[in-house]
């Protein structure tokens, strides 16, 4: 029998009294739940589960967040460890995505990109099309790289994306000069395969283009960063009849892959069968490594310094750090973990040499004790290289002031020299920063370093990756060719590593702060890159992405408006509306540009 309920005694607390202490702590219980949700609401999804990577990283005991209790961030910890499944991602884990980590390697796709580019130069580079006939010289088109001597990174896309384009439609390279000079003519070399338009002129004048055939020897721009003007996504090039074509603005990897969402299907083969698909990440090749390994190598001087600092020995991991004049703790110890991971990943015997390449000279010394314990470090010494060498580079030996703190404080040469020392990197490049991973000049380091070591073993007597795109390179079928031979080069076996040192205080707004098109992680810079990271060693692709096709890559707000001006609708997570994009094409008409580069000519019986 249930006991009988207790009675209230006379003075004890009255049941009203306490039904509202009940509803008190029931109602800030409530309103601490919300607040909890809420904080957590603002810090973004927890992260997944850690990738094969990720787990590679957490037992080797190598690249755990080891900083001091005092300089982690607080939240650090807790967010690198959620379920799979959630709706954001590591840095980590987002490079192996992008770099097709288990799944291959761009090497084969480079070899195949290396062999069009070779035919390419072969058909149209100056040395066969200056000793053409009048009749085929001036029905020769012409694509036009021009640049500055600004940075180098952004300058130098400026002639890949020129030749990139030549090999899309076909053209000769032109690459333009200031006063006769090439851009950092002092510190590099070019191609003997492009022209000037000094001997364009020339030429054109000697063959009578414009009185015998009627072609007026003219410039047609499209400048890429003008939105409304632009016709990268809506013309049909293949069309355009202008001796020559200036496709300008684009100072870094976006501008030239624009035409991969271009809405004729030959313009978008082009640029599928240079680029690869943008939604096969891991399939893509290393296209500006090939392109610069056939248009540019260092100047004599320049070489000869390289020489100086390698003493025949070519580096086996280099570190690239952008710092800007700053030395952060965090970004050093990153950096050092991220050299480590490289070296397991390269299974390198001995002891390894590594290359150290920074704008702030003070930093390198600092992370090269660091450094030591484990490695035999490298870094060019450029004072004492004046001092004892006795060999003088030409050209500007003082930095500009204004950009001392962006460019560093050395004279501009020695970036040059410090570029062609890391692009002999034998196993890997990595990539820091105080502020912004994965620059421009750093992905030129490791585009060249790769395309250095892609297929350095062996010959293939192989058609078959030539063929794959005979509709682009206008081939017959094989059956065609009983007897000819692809002298390809076969993958090395050894994958060439690319990898971004990421210090977690970049990473509280997950890669939000990695913005600007030019820059490697620009592209899951949206709401997928999970906020509060520890620090990260992430797999980089070789080509940058230009579109958001791959997954864990999402835009941020600013470039879902930049791309509306183009007439592309993004969706949060980066898919084009392709309807939308055709409609738009449909509804503009070609916005064209001329400039004459020679006087017109003027027929004398039809005035």
């Amino acid at each position: 029998m249930p006991p009988a309920p207790t009675r209230w005694r006379r003075g004890g607390r009255s049941p009203p009294r306490l039904l509202h202490r009940v509803l008190l702590v029931a109602a800030f219980s409530a309103a601490a739940l919300m607040l909890l949700i809420l904080l957590q609401h603002s810090h973004g999804p927890n992260p997944p589960n850690p990738s094969a990577a990720s787990r590679a990283r957490d037992s080797s005991g190598e690249l755990l967040d080891d900083s001091p209790p005092a300089e982690r961030d607080p939240e650090a910890g807790d967010s690198a460890v959620a379920a799979d499944g959630s709706a954001c991602a590591t840095v980590e884990r987002m490079g192996e995505e992008a770099a097709g980590a288990g799944r291959g390697s761009p090497e084969q796709a480079s070899l195949r990109v290396r062999e069009m580019i070779r035919r390419h130069f072969e058909l149209h580079g100056a040395e066969r099309v200056r000793t053409l006939p009048a009749h085929e010289f001036c029905k020769q088109g012409f694509v036009l790289g021009k640049a500055s001597e600004a940075g180098f990174g952004n300058e130098m896309y400026k002639i890949l994306t020129a030749g990139a384009l030549s090999v899309m439609l076909n053209r000769s390279l032109i690459i333009g000069q200031t006063r006769g000079l090439y851009p950092f003519g002092e510190y590099i070399s070019y191609t003997n395969q492009s022209f000037t338009i000094h001997e364009i002129k020339h030429l054109w004048r000697k063959h009578r283009c414009a009185r015998t055939y009627g072609r007026d020897l003219n410039i047609r721009v499209d400048i890429f960063d003008n939105p409304a003007e632009t016709n990268v996504l809506c013309s049909d090039w293949n069309s355009w009849k202008d001796p020559i074509i200036w496709f300008d603005g684009a100072t870094d990897a976006v501008g030239i892959q624009f035409f991969l969402k271009n809405v004729h299907p030959k313009m978008k083969a082009a640029a599928s069968a240079l680029f690869g698909l943008p939604d096969s990440l891991y399939a893509r090749p290393n296209t500006f490594g090939e392109l610069m390994r056939a248009i540019i190598s260092p100047s004599s001087k320049v070489e000869e310094a390289v020489d100086w600092a390698l003493k025949g020995a070519n580096p086996d991991i280099v570190l690239h750090t952008r710092m800007m004049a700053n030395r952060p703790i965090r970004a050093r110890k990153a950096a050092v973990l991220c050299i480590k991971r490289a070296l397991q990943i390269s299974h390198i015997k001995g002891t390894p040499l590594v290359a150290l390449v920074s704008d702030t000279p003070a930093f390198v010394k600092e992370i090269k004790s660091d450094i030591s314990e484990f490695a035999e470090v490298l870094y060019f010494d450029y004072k004492l290289f004046a001092k004892t060498s006795g060999l003088e580079i030409v050209g500007s030996d003082k930095p500009l002031d204004f950009r001392s703190r962006d460019w560093g404080s050395a004279p501009r040469w020695v970036a040059f020299v410090d570029f062609f020392i890391a692009a002999q990197a034998r196993y890997a490049v990595v990539t820091g920063a105080h502020r912004r991973v994965g620059t421009t000049y750093a992905q030129l380091i490791a585009a060249l370093a790769a395309a250095n070591r892609h297929g350095t073993y062996g010959l293939s007597l192989n058609m078959s990756s030539l063929f794959a795109f005979s509709p682009v390179l206008n081939l017959q079928p094989k059956s065609a060719y009983p007897f000819l031979v692809y002298l390809g080069r076969e993958p090395s076996g050894a994958n060439f590593t690319f990898l971004s040192s990421v210090h977690s205080n970049l990473l509280v707004e997950g890669l939000l702060t990695q913005v600007g098109w030019g820059h490697i992680w620009n592209r899951y810079a949206g709401p997928l890159s999970c906020r509060h990271q520890p620090h990260q060693c992430a797999l980089t692709p070789l080509l940058p992405p230009a579109w958001w096709d791959g997954q864990w890559q999402s835009p941020i707000p600013r470039d879902v408006r930049r791309l509306l001006e183009y007439g592309v609708r993004l969706s949060n997570t980066g898919e084009v509306d392709e309807r939308r994009l055709v409609l738009h094409c449909r509804s503009r008409k070609d916005h064209v540009k001329r400039y004459h580069v020679l006087p017109p000519y003027k027929n004398p019986a039809s005035s």
